[in-house]
Formats: C-alpha cells, sequence, structure tokens
C-alpha cells in the first residue's frame, strides 16, 4: 500500500497518541492479571518457606502448636520484631525470630531459634552474599559449623567467648574469611540478649498474636530482624 492510499486517519496525530495509550492501557491490565493470578501462589512460597526455617531451628518434638500461627510482634527501638513461638501442652518452650550482621559481602541473615531457658536450638543462614568456597561456610549443608552456636546460652558461656578466636572468643574463624564468621557470631549474641531482656514478654501465655512492647536498647533493622 503506497503512501497515497493510507487512510488518512492513520497519519493523524490524535489516532496514533490513541493507539499508544491503547497498547500502554493493554500492558497495565496484563500486567495487573498477572500479578493477581501469582499473588497466591507467591504467598503460600513464602509461607512455605517461614515454616521450613522455622522447623530447622525448632524441633517438632518439643512443640505441638502451629508455629506459624503463634506468633507475636515486639516492639523494639520503634521497629517490630517477629517472633514465632513453640509451645507444649500450652506452655512456651522455645522461641525463633530473625538475626542480621553485616558480613564481607553485604547482610547476612539468618534465623535463630532458642528455648525457653535462653539455650540456643538451632541456628540457620536465610541469605547471605558471602565469598564462595569462603564465606559460604556459615551454611549448614556447606560445613558443620553453624552448629557449634547448639546448647550455648549466655548463662553457659562467658560473654567474652562471644567472638572469633583471633577476637579472643571461642569459635573458629575461616581461613581468609574472618569477617564473615564474626559476624555471625555478633548477630547470634546480639539475638540472645533481645532475647534475655524480653523473656518475660515472649513467654508470656496471654500474649500469643498480640503485639508487645519492649524498652531494649539494641539496634534493630528495618526488617525486623535483631542486629
Amino acid at each position: 500500500m503506497t503512501e497515497e492510499s493510507t487512510p488518512g486517519y492513520k497519519n493523524n496525530v490524535s489516532y496514533q497518541a490513541l493507539l499508544l495509550g491503547g497498547f500502554a492501557l493493554l500492558s497495565a491490565v496484563l500486567l495487573i492479571f498477572g500479578n493477581v493470578s501469582t499473588k497466591d501462589v507467591i504467598q503460600k512460597m513464602l509461607l512455605e518457606d517461614t515454616r521450613k526455617s522455622v522447623n530447622h531451628v525448632i524441633p517438632g518434638n518439643i512443640h505441638d502448636n502451629n508455629l506459624l500461627e503463634d506468633k507475636i510482634s515486639i516492639k523494639y527501638k520503634n521497629q517490630e520484631i517477629m517472633v514465632y513461638r513453640a509451645k507444649l501442652k500450652n506452655t512456651v518452650s522455645a522461641v525463633a525470630f530473625q538475626v542480621s550482621g553485616q558480613g564481607y559481602g553485604g547482610r547476612i541473615l539468618l534465623i535463630l531459634g532458642v528455648k525457653a531457658d535462653g539455650n540456643i536450638l538451632g541456628v540457620r543462614v536465610l541469605s547471605h552474599a558471602e565469598t564462595p568456597g569462603l564465606g559460604d561456610k556459615i551454611e549448614a549443608n556447606r560445613d558443620p559449623w553453624i552448629y557449634s552456636f547448639n546448647g550455648l546460652s549466655l548463662e553457659n558461656t562467658p560473654m567474652s567467648d562471644w567472638a572469633v578466636k583471633k577476637d579472643g572468643g571461642r569459635f573458629d574463624q575461616f581461613s581468609g574469611a574472618t569477617i564473615t564468621p564474626r559476624a555471625v557470631v555478633n548477630a547470634i549474641k546480639s539475638g540472645l540478649l533481645f532475647f534475655r531482656e524480653n523473656r518475660d514478654t515472649l513467654i508470656k501465655e496471654d500474649t500469643a498474636g498480640k503485639p508487645a512492647t519492649s524498652k531494649g536498647k539494641h539496634k534493630q533493622s528495618p526488617a525486623g530482624e535483631v542486629s
């Protein structure tokens, strides 16, 4: 079709603007539809990831409740920390919450499980950007180092021990990667301090599902984990 035979309205600026707007509207509708259709799937995946993470640090034999449903929000330094509580016969047996530290490659996010008596049940890394082959030894599937915290507490381990050996503490550092384990140790220590300061609130039976307030002074990140 030659330029002479092209309908005149197609060369009109208003027509072209309308056509472009139509394509933009269609794209927006498709984007919204895609977001709505995948929202439930994404939410289920996030819940499943959370469930697995919590179950890694709180064994099933010490609770008979749904960990994801029994949670409280602790207001701490004007932020909210989500704490999942394990109960056995309506008595709080343990809690789990996120802690974080600044590693070599960025923030290291962990989940910490603590018994009601203050002893660590388990620690797992949720995310990190540490150097492969060095810093990634904090992962449970790459090295048993993370298990060295099990059973420890602020009561059975002196505060001076909560550091890597290079800093005078008890925990091994990795060859060529001291910053990473140091960040993890400090994050776990901060988490235990948070637990000790807020223990009464965390194990109270009448606070399930209700916001609680803490006057603690430790730093807490905007994402809701103790750091």
